[in-house]
């Protein structure tokens, strides 16, 4: 596989910080997905998302949710136990985790929930109106089209 080097791009632009470490984040070789724990991200309506993590084995007080610089991040700690249990065969796994979620511009968090082992993120794109498209009337008034006429007379 090729590796880029946009050392040049750095050097030569600025205020594109943005794209670049896009390129970076999207270029960048992982040796493996982290596939634990599974989720699922469902689109809503237009500007209206939910993330819903499997986070079986988790209280609430084990869950965080932070935003830090446009990445969502879901992390679980489980408070240590005495293992005073004998499991003949342990299924659920209760092992930490962090998951991070790139947000884009203008998508905000608007709240979480947790409820039989799903712990639900719900998104919502909120667009600035300055950034929306707007509809410019059009008027027709003759008054602004008619044009003083001088009187062609001779001063003189």
């Amino acid at each position: 596989m090729r590796n880029y080097d946009f050392a040049p791009l750095y050097r030569s632009t600025v205020g594109f910080d943005q794209i670049a470490n896009m390129m970076d984040r999207v270029l960048t070789t992982e040796t493996s997905t982290p596939s634990y724990p599974p989720y699922n991200i469902e689109k809503l309506n237009d500007d209206a998302y939910r993330i819903s993590i499997a986070a079986a084995g988790f209280s609430d007080t084990d869950l965080s949710v932070e935003v830090r610089e446009k990445s969502l991040i879901v992390s679980a700690r489980k408070a240590d136990e005495a293992e005073d249990k004998t499991y003949l065969h342990r299924g659920i796994a209760t092992r930490a985790f962090e998951r991070r979620f790139h947000l884009a511009d203008h998508v905000v968090v608007t709240g979480a929930t947790h409820a039989d082992g799903m712990l639900h993120i719900e998104l919502e794109r909120q667009v600035p109106d300055a950034l929306k498209p707007r509809q410019i009337q059009i008027t027709s008034d003759s008054a602004a089209l008619t044009k003083d006429v001088v009187d062609a007379k001779s001063v003189n």
